[in-house]
């Protein structure tokens, strides 16, 4: 049985602070909320992600019963995220835990087709042509399967400028996509996202230089203009990672809205509704390519669901030094999560999420705190 759940909240500060794509405030720290749940024999399972805010008036609801109910627990966490903050972290700790105990890792209990995924390297900032061409070769030297780059600099012919200098400095087999960024915003980042005109001539350049996906090209909530721009260009359409409800995810399927569904099972779902989806992605046809921004344990919690279920051509791996890099990521960890020579995450055979925290990490960066 569930014995108690612990909340921790912490922030590593960052040198030189991070101008994330996104945002138009560079960030200073890293905020993680992490979460472990006890059961009655000392065993502990642990999530992370963001601060799950009106959680704890909930826990009632999950001390006192079996940690294995798992499809049990996502419905009650389905109902809070409904009424509070998105609480799947917690979800994460859950799977963590039962994993520990039966002796499985993730990837198994979820349906075991695989333990490897292949990584493509995610940027995070805005870098010059020159310095993001050298960080692409640097990226192809790593092993990883393509690049993310990200637009939203001053013009859109400065991102299309980054762009060629980096179609020209990688090999044919190495596939690049963009991030638009016009899914969502910061609370304080007021800009309109793009049209849906403006967004197919975008579209349309992007596929003239064989870019593999356009991700986030408008509104989230815009299902009828993800639909047109699909039919209008040959690129294809990727989204949904801040997404919060299943049935969005389903409007999206039925009315054809993307090519690849991006759901991050520490913002949306969690393990169990997002291994149901992945394989409803798959019978549709399209891609099942989650988000994995945010911390080693996000990273690993979607690699678990991915390779567990329908696998992908390649899954996110932020990495952006000096800015953003492993032992940043994964701080909360005893070891980072890495790819090997080919490109690849080997998840293993570890039980649960296959990994540890670093408790001296988490009491030097404790501060009762998980904001920006």
């Amino acid at each position: 049985m569930i014995e108690r759940i612990e909340f921790t909240y912490h922030q590593l500060p960052l040198d030189p602070p991070f101008p994330a794509a996104w945002d138009n405030r560079a960030r200073r720290n890293f905020p993680v909320a992490v979460v472990k749940v006890f059961d009655d024999s000392g065993a502990m399972g642990f999530g992370a992600g963001d601060p799950m805010r009106g959680l704890s008036d909930y826990l009632h609801l999950f001390v006192g019963t079996d940690p294995s109910e798992l499809a049990r627990h996502s419905s009650v966490l389905a109902n809070i995220a409904f009424h509070d903050g998105r609480p799947w972290p917690l979800d994460t700790a859950l799977w963590d835990l039962v994993g520990r105990l039966s002796n499985r890792p993730i990837w198994q209990m979820v349906g075991g087709r695989s333990r490897q995924l292949p990584a493509y390297a995610s940027s995070g900032i805005h870098r010059s042509a020159p310095e993001a061409a050298e960080h692409a070769l640097s990226a192809v030297e790593s092993g990883f399967a393509g690049l993310k780059l990200r637009f939203g600099r001053a013009s859109l012919s400065d991102d299309f400028e980054v762009l060629d200098a980096v179609m020209s400095a990688v090999p044919e087999w190495f596939e690049v996509m963009v991030d638009c960024n016009q899914g969502w915003r910061m609370p304080w980042y007021t800009v309109e996202p793009w049209t849906v005109e403006y967004a197919a001539r975008v579209a349309d350049s992007l596929a003239e230089r064989r870019v593999y996906w356009m991700e986030e090209p408008l509104h989230r909530g815009d299902h009828a203009g993800m639909a047109e721009l699909r039919k209008r260009t040959g690129v294809r359409i990727a989204g949904g990672e801040m997404t919060r409800e299943l049935h969005e995810f389903d409007l999206m399927l039925d009315a054809d809205c993307l090519d690849v569904y991006q759901p991050d099972t520490v913002t949306t779902a969690g393990i169990w509704e997002l291994s149901r989806l992945a394989r409803r992605i798959e019978r549709a046809g399209r891609v099942f390519s989650p988000h994995t921004w945010g911390s080693g344990v996000a990273l690993l919690a979607n690699a678990h669901v991915t390779a567990g279920t329908v696998g992908t051509p390649f899954l996110e791996y932020p990495h952006d030094p000096p800015h953003w890099h492993a032992a940043i990521r994964d701080f909360l960890l005893t070891d980072p999560v890495g790819i090997d020579a080919n490109g690849m995450i080997d998840l293993g055979d570890r039980p649960g999420l296959g990994v540890d925290l670093d408790e001296e990490a988490l009491a030097a960066t404790e501060t009762g705190r998980a904001q920006y």
